[in-house]
């Protein structure tokens, strides 16, 4: 964090002192510029205020929104925008953006169509219109009145509020024959979007009347009607579809009023095919950390190298835009979780063949279960390319604390970059663990220039009783080639103990590599538990390159 501090001449003082006063006429000259300058401040304000909560507030993602609302300028602002309806565009062929179009128009008609007191895109109609687009039929029972219920609805004849009855073939997340119902109760033209069929019963509430088929004939109780022990009417059970089933309703109710989570459904679909990619070829790294008995969390660090991905010039700039999906399964190929994320490679065009040098790295924090194996599929593609890679990966997290009681410690990560943080990052933020940023080399190339980096936690230590603390004995070493001692870094003191807590000891380490010739070598770290004389030892091996 820097601090600027601001210091006034003595001599530009005296002469503000001596200054003749303005002019009236050129003092409202100047206060007309303020006016017009707080004006425009509040207007771009009010802009990217309207964006987030009206233009994309049902198709923006809570991690996009998150991002957005965490960038401090103007510039940020105009660029996330940008970015945000480039990775949804349909076709980057066409001069237009066809996603943006067809949303704005969709917005366009919800409030011309469905507006009742309020804009019709803040309606329940308009918010699904605006997420899913017109469906493919519609039922308006928009003057209610006497109703024959469907099979799956019960039978029988009763009255009903004005409702209509929406159907689409298919939603994504959801499934094919999907049928939504919006019921005016109040008679307002406020249509709201019903959880169960029964809300448009006008006769619900009043016994004796409306009743369904197998309440007619004694079998059911009208009562209890709208509780989710439906499932055992064996007359609603006979006629029940797959979106009839209460819990299912409840998926279906959420699921279709929030932002769509994947973006990249094509990228999805290469999982399901046994593929090798080589035309864009990246790396990954999985490291792991127990978060208690039961869980472990994985950070997944992704590299390709930048003179892999294709440029476009965008004004003064070069863009490379890398769409990323994973799939985790079991051993049992049951799906577990997924994921996906844009990342996005720019540099000025002063820059770009140094750029192209470089590479980019993406990470994601799995939460996993302890002693289980998984399969982690990766897909990366080019959008300006369409090049795809594809890569499989095992995920092995290690044995839970349940099982051993021994000292024991996590992965050993060897970075080229690692930094104390002065303040936490209010939201997630990749490679931050705690109050430290760490960049796994992946390669484990280093330059003499470059400390080594060390990170790891330990777990099941000892701690004395008197003063609270740990009892280790922490050496880092590094051996050339030939096994020979070139480094060895005793740490009795706990002076690279990061952090400690009764479940862990987080290992912060730099170690000087100016005096090193290029060529192979190998770091270990030794802790030993002085109480027990337990010990467990890490290493791992890494390039010295150039200078």
């Amino acid at each position: 964090m820097h601090i600027f501090q601001s210091r006034f001449p003595l001599s530009l003082a005296v002469f503000a002192l001596l200054a003749p006063p303005l002019s009236a006429a050129a003092a409202k000259e100047k206060r007309d510029r303020k006016d017009d300058s707080r004006v425009q401040a509040e207007e771009s304000r009010d802009y990217f205020r309207k964006w987030l909560d009206e233009d994309v507030t049902y198709i923006i993602t809570e991690d996009e929104r998150a991002v957005f609302e965490g960038l401090t300028n103007e510039a940020e602002k105009e660029q996330f925008i940008e970015q945000f309806w480039y990775r949804r565009d349909l076709d980057l062929r066409t001069p237009i953006n066809e996603f943006k179009e067809e949303h704005y128009r969709r917005i366009a008609y919800a409030n011309e169509r469905f507006h009742s007191g309020k804009s019709g895109w803040r309606s329940d109609r308009g918010r699904i219109y605006i997420i899913h687009g017109p469906p493919d039929e519609i039922e308006d029972f928009g003057g209610g009145g006497q109703y024959v219920r469907e099979s799956y609805e019960g039978g029988g004849t009763t009255t009903v509020h004005p409702f209509e009855r929406w159907r689409y073939r298919k939603i994504d997340g959801l499934g094919s024959d999907i049928t939504l119902e919006f019921v005016d109760e109040s008679r307002t033209g406020e249509y709201r979007l019903a959880l169960h069929p029964d809300e448009k019963d006008a006769l619900i509430g009043l016994p004796g009347l409306g009743l369904t088929d197998s309440e007619r004939l004694g079998l059911t109780q009208k009562g209890r009607r709208l509780h989710p022990d439906e499932m055992h009417n064996p007359y609603l059970r006979a006629n029940m579809r797959r979106q009839d089933h209460p819990f299912t309703r409840f998926e279906i109710f959420a699921k279709t009023q929030a932002a769509r989570p994947i973006k990249y459904n094509d990228l999805r679909d290469l999982v399901k095919v046994t593929v090798n990619y080589t035309n864009l070829p990246f790396q990954v790294r999985s490291d792991y950390f127990r978060l208690n008995e039961d869980k472990v969390l994985i950070p997944v660090t992704v590299e390709l190298q930048n003179r892999d991905m294709t440029f476009k010039q965008k004004g003064t700039s070069h863009y490379a835009q890398i769409g990323l999906y994973g799939a985790i399964t079991n051993m049992g190929k049951k799906f577990i979780q997924e994921f996906d994320q844009d990342m996005t490679v720019a540099y000025p065009d002063k820059w770009i063949e140094l750029g192209r040098q470089s590479r980019s790295l993406y990470q994601k924090v799995l939460l996993l279960d302890n002693n289980t194996r998984y399969k982690l599929d990766l897909i990366v593609k080019d959008l300006n390319s369409d090049n795809v890679g594809a890569l499989s990966h095992a995920l092995i997290p290690p044995p839970s604390v349940k099982e051993t009681r021994k000292l024991s410690a996590s992965s050993l990560v060897l970075s080229d970059h690692m930094r104390e943080l002065e303040e936490l990052p209010e939201g997630d933020e990749m490679f931050v663990f705690g109050d430290v940023k760490l960049r796994p080399s992946i390669a484990r190339k280093f330059t003499r220039k470059i400390p080594l980096g060390i990170y790891l936690h330990l777990y099941n230590f000892k701690v004395d009783q008197t003063s609270n603390a740990p009892l280790l004995e922490i050496s880092y070493r590094i051996r050339n080639g030939k096994g020979q001692l070139v480094r060895d870094v005793s740490d009795s003191a706990g002076e690279s103990i990061r952090f400690l807590s009764e479940e862990r000891v987080v290992l912060t380490k730099k170690l000087d590599l100016s005096d090193l010739e290029p060529g192979t070598y190998l770091a270990q770290v030794e802790a030993r538990d002085s109480s027990s004389d337990e010990r467990v030892q890490l290493e791992d091996r890494f390039r010295v390159v150039g200078n």
